[in-house]
């Protein structure tokens, strides 16, 4: 890993909270890996090899009236991701029920206790998104489910799943990282019913699930929501995540054509994730 090339952007945000929340989220949908909060806003990195010109293209706070955000960017060589994500990463504490931590953090009084080294993989519990996940599955039985966890990032929402009782489950991400993050992961918290699996919705063919997570992007979801449904049971549960309050007519119309009935809305800073029934 130590003649791997990154590209490093420095990006100024204004007001700095949620700012730097939604930013990093989008960023880790795009492919940014890891992350670095300062006083004035975050470093971003990206593999080289995975950067594009228009990488920023997706990335919707960029051009929201809302926010001043300024960037600079510039090729690095790797440095030392553990020691910086270290210096960054707190645990939380979610509901008072769920905890999500690191190895060195002291064990919290939580019912559920996950650990992570999320490394440069997306989805350490920080983010709105993963957070109202997590919600989602403290909420929700899950004894002896089936669940697909898809865009599983760091694995901590199939994690959790299995701690309240699901089983099997099936934990994907397109990412080799992502994958390999989740393997380490899943076998840190000894998990005896996840399976990892590298890849995208095509990798879903004849599977079928209790419950589904997708905790993705907007346009991921709409894409996929017709694989999705099809591999949902009847009356199995979907929970979508990874959008804004805007993109909710079109979400919603998506699953309704798709014959799904809405049960309930999360809401954190702009961020949305939302419930159905099939």
């Amino acid at each position: 890993m130590s003649n791997i090339i990154y590209i490093g952007y420095e990006f100024k945000v204004s007001p700095i909270q949620p700012g730097v929340e939604i930013l990093i989220a989008e960023l880790g949908y795009s492919g940014f890996e890891s992350f670095v909060e300062n006083e004035t806003g975050v470093t971003a990195y990206i593999q080289k090899e995975a950067w594009n010109e228009s990488i920023l293209e997706d990335v919707q706070i960029l051009n929201s009236d809302e926010f001043e955000i300024s960037f600079t960017f510039k090729e690095i060589e790797q440095t030392n991701w553990n020691q910086e994500w270290e210096k960054n990463f707190n645990p939380i504490v979610v509901d008072d029920m769920c905890s999500v931590r690191a190895p060195f953090h002291d064990k919290p009084n939580t019912k559920f206790d996950i650990i992570i080294e999320p490394k440069m993989s997306f989805g350490t519990g920080h983010h709105e998104t993963t957070h109202m996940m997590i919600q989602h599955i403290l909420k929700n039985d899950m004894t002896d489910k089936s669940v697909l966890d898809m865009g599983c990032g760091t694995g901590v929402l199939a994690i959790l799943a299995e701690m309240k009782g699901a089983k099997p489950i099936d934990a994907v991400d397109y990412d080799n990282w992502c994958y390999l993050n989740s393997m380490e992961n899943v076998a840190r918290n000894n998990c005896q019913h996840i399976t990892v699996i590298e890849g995208d919705a095509t990798v879903l063919k004849n599977k079928k699930y209790d419950i589904i997570i997708a905790n993705i992007n907007r346009n991921i979801l709409l894409n996929d929501m017709k694989t999705y449904v099809s591999c949902l049971n009847e009356d199995g549960m979907l929970f979508l995540s990874g959008f804004y309050n805007d993109d909710i007519p079109m979400i919603t119309d998506e699953c309704e054509n798709h014959l799904l009935k809405f049960e309930e809305k999360l809401e954190r800073n702009n961020w949305v994730s939302l419930k159905f029934i099939n």
